[in-house]
């Protein structure tokens, strides 16, 4: 901006007339690097630039990465503006500079929070009447100090206190301007705080609060400085290796500084800093990831399985089946097949089980969305059997006869020692027992075989005599558990009948011959035997009666 003419004439009566303080003649900072016509589409490219690196922005996943040491290389423009009050007419200014340039690094104790900072700025300054130089140069600014860091989640948070030199500029005399530069010596107290932001974006807030020290003038006269910086920036990440990060930061900062000198002259500026940074940072490539994991939806489309449960022996198909799967029970249908639906792929096991069949099992692996077919064959048990001890006795003395041969069923066997032998094996129900040895007399018997259960026959042999009268002897049972019972025998031929006693047992004495025999018993069906008793002989005779209704 410039200041008010003293001499009216030379200036063109349509050009507006800048306000500020004195009347000198007008000065003006280079307002931009381009023509004032262009600072629309300046402001345009930057504008377009930054849309750009957002929805292009290659790997933007930038990790929070805890690094060794950073260091921050900024280069821009500034726009600046002032004013300085005085004895003379005054002075105010305003305008872009190039070539503003900074330079900030960091380094940490390892990856803790406790490390230093060191910063180094230079700040271009050009006073121009149009294409004339009227005074500038450089001014700097440097700060060094510890520094602390702190992750919150996935905000990073820094803060910092150290030393400060700052160069201020003032101006020898507003009427003919000389760029002057005061120096601040301050405690620098300042901080920064880091947000993640979409596609790996990250925005960082900062600020800065020199507190002064000790503040001299270009002559080494005393002064007083106040001031603060604020800012700003938006951090693309650009490349990501194994130990060190690059990253784009997009930077704007605001500063401002007052100087006020002994004689009560006081200088006040403005800096708006706006640049493009390369910051680079080492790690130990350990990174610290603060990532807010992202829910996988997998649609699993489930398979099915057709179980066809078949007799292992014939190839028949099992109806009534139970196929156990995934603790789950399905039963076969009148063709033996079981169908599974909604299972997870992945193999599948299944346990089968059928009345008179052992368990078998069989493994499949289920297909996403695809039915399998699994034929699981089942082995029919071995029929239950029981076993039969016969016990061959002297029907005189009761002595246990030994070596005896005893038929039962289509098994031949021999008693032992103790006149005893036992067959095992045998199919539940009803099985003839035949004993004969020579000196006796042959006895035909009738056993019931149960099944897991082992039954017993006692068998008495008479030994062999003529002139007296035969003996018949035996027991009436039932086929139901065999029980004794109540039971008539009647033989007609030798005018007899006679009736069991509580345990089943008779005893009837008749002559030699040929006889028919008719046992009854209450609820049970009667039988007839045809029998041939011999005189002197004693005849067992074990009967054995079905239930109504039963056979």
């Amino acid at each position: 901006m410039e200041a008010t003419d003293p001499h009216p004439e030379s200036v063109e009566p349509e050009r507006a007339r800048p306000t500020g303080l004195g009347a000198f003649p007008a000065f003006s900072i280079l307002r931009c690097v381009l023509p004032p016509p262009l600072l629309p589409r300046c402001s345009v490219a930057r504008l377009a630039l930054v849309l750009l690196v957002l929805l292009a922005t290659p790997s933007a996943h930038a990790d929070a990465v805890a690094e060794h040491a950073s260091l921050r290389l900024r280069y821009g423009l500034s726009l600046r503006d002032g004013r300085q009050a005085d004895v003379g007419p005054g002075l105010t200014y305003e305008g872009f500079t190039p070539n503003d340039m900074a330079a900030v690094g960091t380094a940490w104790l390892g990856t803790s929070w406790l490390g230093a900072w060191a910063g180094l700025q230079r700040e271009a300054f050009d006073l121009r009447e149009g294409a004339l130089r009227i005074t500038g140069g450089s001014l700097w600014r440097a700060s060094v100090g510890p520094r602390a860091r702190a992750f919150l989640g996935p905000v990073r948070a820094e803060l910092g206190a150290g030393y400060g030199f700052s160069q201020l500029p003032h101006f020898s005399d507003s009427a003919e301007p000389v760029l002057l530069r005061g120096v601040r010596h301050a405690v620098v107290v300042g901080g920064l705080v880091r947000f993640p932001l979409l596609l790996g974006l990250q925005l960082e807030a900062r600020g800065e609060l020199p507190v002064s020290l000790s503040v001299r003038d270009a002559t080494g006269a005393r002064a007083e400085a106040t001031g603060f910086s604020a800012g700003g920036a938006l951090l693309v990440p650009l490349r990501r290796a194994e130990r060190w990060t690059g990253t784009l930061v997009l930077d704007f900062q605001h500063v401002q500084d007052t100087v006020t000198l002994e004689d009560g002259t006081q200088s006040r500026q403005r800096l708006r800093r706006m640049g493009a940074a390369l910051e680079l940072a080492w790690h130990d490539g350990v990174r610290t990831t603060r990532q807010v994991p992202v829910p996988v939806v997998v649609v699993v489309v489930p398979g099915s399985v057709r179980f066809h449960v078949l007799d292992a022996r014939t190839g028949a198909p099992l109806p009534g089946a139970r196929v156990m799967v995934e603790g789950e029970a399905h039963v076969a249908d009148a063709q033996g097949l079981v169908e599974v639906a909604s299972l997870s792929p992945g193999p599948v096991s299944a346990q089968v089980t059928a009345e008179g069949y052992a368990s078998a099992e069989a493994a499949v692996t289920v297909e996403e969305g695809v039915r399998a077919e699994l034929e699981v064959r089942a082995a029919p048990l071995p029929p239950p059997t029981g076993a039969l001890r016969v016990t061959v006795v002297d029907a005189r003395t009761g002595a246990p006869l030994p070596d005896i041969r005893v038929s039962v069923g289509t098994a031949q066997v021999r008693t032992d020692l103790t006149g005893q032998v036992v067959v095992r094996d045998l199919a539940p129900g009803p099985v003839a027992v035949a004993v004969a040895s020579s000196g006796f007399r042959s006895v035909d018997e009738a056993a019931v075989v149960i099944a897991g259960q082992e039954s017993t026959l006692s068998v008495p042999l008479a030994s062999e005599k003529k002139g007296t009268r035969a003996t018949l002897v035996g027991q009436v049972r039932s086929v139901r558990g065999g029980k004794p019972l109540a039971a008539t025998l009647l033989m007609t031929k030798a005018r007899v009948r006679a009736r069991t006693d509580a345990k089943g047992a008779f005893n009837v004495q008749v002559r030699g011959g040929t006889y028919r025999i008719t046992i009854s018993a209450r609820g049970h069906l009667s039988q007839t035997k045809v029998i041939t008793l011999r005189e002197g002989e004693r005849t067992i005779l074990n009967v054995d009666l079905f239930p109504r209704g039963k056979r």
